[in-house]
């Protein structure tokens, strides 16, 4: 019943409004501003500026590759891997004949409810691993308690974001038709009873709501009262996602 509910909330959504991005690099510039006003990374909390994070405002410490540990990466939560894949594109051509040819994979890619601010090491690490629970203890990051078990091809996030991100694939998989394991809708839909909402997620709700068009059903609706213009950036760096 809830995933109906949440189906017909997406089709009557909205239409996503002018500014609302085509494609993951308008996505990204989009992105900067948007996060401008509570610049902290998704998993660890690490503050940043520009593309240079702040890793010691968190406590997190490089497992390998000090560089990329300092810059700021917009991140797939549900990786664009697990979105190509599922589409004929990707068979053909990889990401980037996808990004050119179909337009359901260029909305998905686009989609700003799907990108956070995260510490580009750990985008690289967690690569396009799904999100799950792990019995490994998190000490590969300092301070920063998120697990990456390489061998299960598994990425087990810190408590707080564990709700945020369960929304989050489940958003994905319901407005763009993706199919997920039995394992990981279990474990997103019990995440999602476990972990409440926060004031966080529902601020970036209405933040990314405003420029798509729609809220996240899974989070709330947004209200089109609350939305004003986009901040101009401040000079927003290329990152990879």
């Amino acid at each position: 019943m809830l995933r109906l509910l949440v189906l017909f909330c997406l089709l009557v959504a909205l239409p996503a409004f002018a500014d609302a991005p085509k494609t993951f690099s308008a996505a990204k510039k989009i992105a900067w501003r948007l996060y401008a006003e509570r610049p902290s990374t998704f998993y660890c909390h690490c503050t940043y500026s520009g593309n240079r994070v702040d890793l010691g405002s968190c406590g997190y410490s490089p497992r390998k590759q000090l560089r990329r540990a300092q810059r700021l990466e917009w991140e797939h939560v549900l990786p664009a891997w697990v979105i190509g894949h599922q589409r004929q594109c990707w068979q053909d051509g990889g990401r980037k004949n996808c990004a050119r040819n179909d337009a359901r994979f260029k909305a998905a890619e686009a989609d700003l409810h799907n990108l956070v601010p995260s510490i580009g090491e750990l985008n690289g690490d967690r690569s396009n691993y799904a999100l799950g629970m792990l019995s490994d203890k998190p000490t590969q990051y300092g301070a920063c308690p998120m697990v990456v078990n390489f061998k299960a091809k598994t990425a087990m996030p810190p408590a707080h974001a564990r709700g945020a991100a369960a929304r989050i694939y489940l958003y994905m998989a319901e407005r763009y038709q993706l199919k997920l394991s039995k394992l990981d809708r279990r474990t997103y839909e019990a995440w999602n009873r476990q972990y409440p909402i926060s004031e966080w997620e529902r601020w970036r709700n209405q933040q990314v709501g405003c420029v798509m068009g729609h809220g996240n059903p899974y989070v709330g609706a947004i209200d089109p009262g609350r939305c004003s213009p986009l901040r101009r950036a401040g000079n927003p760096q290329r990152t990879s996602g």
